[in-house]
């Protein structure tokens, strides 16, 4: 077995891996970056409408306060206060970092950076690159990485996290897989920082890549780190439906914050029913659910949803703005958006729950040296993220988990993982070989299924005890292997199902704990939201042999709870 040593291991390549791994190796760390796929192949790339910033270029009345205020309000006072307050603050300084890294934001007449409106903001204040922010973004920070002499690992699946020999409430590294050999590897690190992203591969329809199936949070939950808030999932109000090849594929918001219409089969701007005062950039929870009642009331399409249109702009406005938006209907299905509209409906998203970790240091509360950054991690959207903040959460999250766990490491030993967990994980991951069972494929489309069906946009407890007992069924069914450990990926499938029975079962337990309508958690038989019993946050931890579940009080620093217009 090879055995790698670092100061820092970061696992995940995205923006908030890069932007970690950059700040750890400022402080003269030595730093791994390992990547599931290829380096900067990330969930960042579709964060394509911007990063939220208030430099109040466009609107000198924006500040950081009214940012934390629109991203409170978004989260329906769920949010950690304390991080959110980070988040609005640091983000203007993140900006000018990826500035000095080689960014290229779009600019206005007068030379500054561009800034336009997104959903659920009281002032435009999202900096942008046409509609490839996120990537922009990715190229720039993973250039800095190279820069910097930063390793980089690609073709590593990650399958646990290994405790200290002498304190399994230490991280001491972790272990994985060389995909294109099958070789195990294991990584003896000082400290460990997770940004594996989120897990929206566990719902059928998803803007997220394949390799979104939750690692991070399964992983973390065997080695004795909580969750908190999994029930929060959000659906992106816009994904593609047609062809059924490009389903779920992200529409971003930019298309709307440019002036992009929302109509229903009858043609009617039908989001003056909903939130007659933001229209269609109302917040995200509002305007899925809206076209998931649209599409429900047979006012859909044919094809399961609804119109976005944009061709009352000028082309040349349009195709501007949003370019990668008028080559990806081109070429997925044959409609120019500068004349004709698109076909949307919601797609699984993104997670606003995450690690319960410590607001500055971002480390986890249950295992020393264990840090967290970007959507793996809970607390800072609450019960909704606010468009645009997604990016903002990688670079400030990102920056303060690499510098928090780069000073770390200087002041510890390289730690010794515990052999035995070792010897566990290898018996879990070749279980499957040799055995009759069923192929993981079938396992992993049946979570998809499941979790659309009884965990979508629409809850109620009768939905939700369904689903969770199919995903336990699931869950019981062996699962078997065929050919050999080198580059299989029905073998990674196996490893993948066994992470995303995890996250899907602590999503469902959650959302049958919180029993009321809140952000993008909605229950038809609980609509209303209910500040007296339920202003907490659901914290959910794995003993070995079933979840347990608490409560803690939201602490609400900064402005009384309110409702938002629409809810």
């Amino acid at each position: 077995m090879k055995v790698i040593d670092c100061d820092v291991l970061v696992i995940g390549s995205g923006g908030a891996g890069a932007r970690a791994a950059i700040a750890a190796r400022e402080l003269g760390a030595d730093v791994l970056v390992i990547a599931k796929t290829l380096e900067g192949k990330a969930h960042t790339v579709m964060a394509e409408g911007g990063i939220n910033a208030a430099l109040a270029f466009r609107d000198p009345t924006d500040s950081w306060e009214e940012h934390f205020k629109d991203t409170v309000d978004e989260g329906v006072f769920l949010n950690n206060q304390a991080m959110a307050e980070v988040l609005v603050r640091d983000v203007i300084d993140c900006v000018h970092d990826l500035e000095r890294y080689g960014s290229l934001f779009d600019r206005d007449s007068n030379g500054n950076i561009a800034q336009r409106p997104f959903g659920g903001q009281s002032h435009p204040r999202t900096c942008y690159v046409g509609d490839t922010t996120g990537h922009e973004l990715i190229m720039t920070l993973v250039q800095e990485a190279r820069r910097l002499g930063i390793r980089y690992m690609s073709d590593i699946s990650v399958t646990a996290l290994l405790p200290d020999a002498r304190n399994s409430r230490r991280i001491a590294g972790a272990f994985g897989i060389d995909m294109k050999t099958g070789d195990y590897i294991q990584f003896i690190a000082k400290t460990v920082i997770l940004a594996t992203g989120g897990a929206g591969r566990v719902f059928k329809i998803t803007s997220n890549p394949q390799e979104a199936t939750g690692d991070g949070y399964a992983m973390a939950l065997r080695i004795g780190a909580s969750l908190q808030d999994m029930e929060q999932t959000q659906f992106h109000p816009t994904g593609m439906v047609f062809p059924p090849s490009a389903k779920g594929i992200l529409v971003t918001e930019a298309v709307r914050g440019e002036g992009g219409y929302l109509l229903n089969t009858l043609k009617k701007r039908f989001m003056k029913d909903y939130n007659p005062r933001q229209m269609e950039l109302s917040p995200r929870d509002q305007t899925a659910r809206a076209i998931y009642m649209e599409i429900q009331a047979g006012r859909g399409t044919s094809n399961g949803g609804v119109y976005l249109d944009i061709s009352h702009k000028d082309e040349s406005v349009i195709i501007e703005k949003i370019p990668k938006m008028v080559k990806q209907f081109k070429m997925f299905a044959n409609v120019d958006i500068t004349k004709e509209s698109m076909e949307v409906a919601p797609t699984a998203h993104h997670f606003m729950g995450g690690l319960r970790v410590d607001p500055i240091k971002c480390e986890s509360f249950e295992v020393a040296c264990l840090y967290a950054c970007g959507e793996v991690a809970g607390g800072v959207h609450g019960a909704n993220r606010l468009g645009g903040n997604a990016l903002a959460e990688t670079q400030v999250f990102g920056k303060l988990a690499g510098t928090a766990a780069g000073l770390q490491s200087r002041m510890l030993a390289s730690p010794d993982p515990a052999p035995d967990a070792i010897e566990r994980e290898i018996a879990r991951l070749e279980a499957p070989f040799g055995i009759e069972g069923t192929k993981p494929q079938h396992i992993k489309t049946k979570i998809g299924e499941i979790m659309w069906k009884y965990a979508g946009i629409v809850r109620d407890e009768k939905l939700l005890l369904k689903g969770l007992e199919e995903i336990r069924a699931l869950a019981k069914m062996p699962v078997a292997v065929s050919g050999s450990k080198r580059y299989n990926p029905e073998w990674h499938d196996s490893i993948d199902i066994q992470n995303m029975l995890m996250v899907s079962e602590a999503v469902i337990i959650s959302a049958l704990e919180r029993k009321e309508s809140r952000g993008a958690h909605y229950r038809s038989d609980h609509p209303k939201r209910d500040d007296a019993s339920w202003l907490v946050n659901i914290i959910i931890s794995h003993g070995g042999t079933g979840y347990a579940v608490d409560k803690t009080p939201v602490v609400i620093t900064k402005l009384p709870p309110t409702k938002r217009e629409g809810d």
